[in-house]
């Protein structure tokens, strides 16, 4: 499709639509990442893994597993936003992003739901 000059949205001034000022092509402006954010980003997953291992020196009961879970959610979470760029990423990137832990979640309460309701016979 040819670009249409007398379109009503087009800016007579530069000729470009103003919905597409900050794309080339069709690709959407990739966002640079700073190095200090890859050292913080560094730093606090070093945080997370040493409290990962104290904690797991420390006898919770039965809150050892949740305690645990949740420092490595929020490990995923760290890594998922800022090493693998979704935190600067489009609404489609987010959607697929949340959907795919959704499913996971799906997939484990359908798991636990089978085991839990077992008869462990024993012989």
């Amino acid at each position: 499709m040819a670009h249409d000059p007398n379109h009503p949205m087009t800016d007579p001034g530069t000729g470009h639509h103003p919905d597409h000022e900050t794309y080339r092509g069709h690709t959407a402006p990739h966002h640079a990442a700073s190095l200090t954010s890859y050292f913080v980003v560094f730093a606090a997953l070093m945080v997370l893994t040493v409290l990962t291992v104290w904690v797991s020196r420390i006898d919770l009961g039965p809150f050892n597993t949740p305690v645990a879970m949740g420092i490595a959610i929020v490990k995923a979470l760290v890594v998922i936003l800022w090493f693998m760029h979704v935190i600067h990423s489009p609404r489609l990137t987010w959607i697929v992003v949340i959907s795919s832990f959704l499913w996971v979640g799906v997939l484990f309460v359908l798991t636990f739901s089978d085991y839990l309701t077992r008869m462990w016979n024993v012989y």
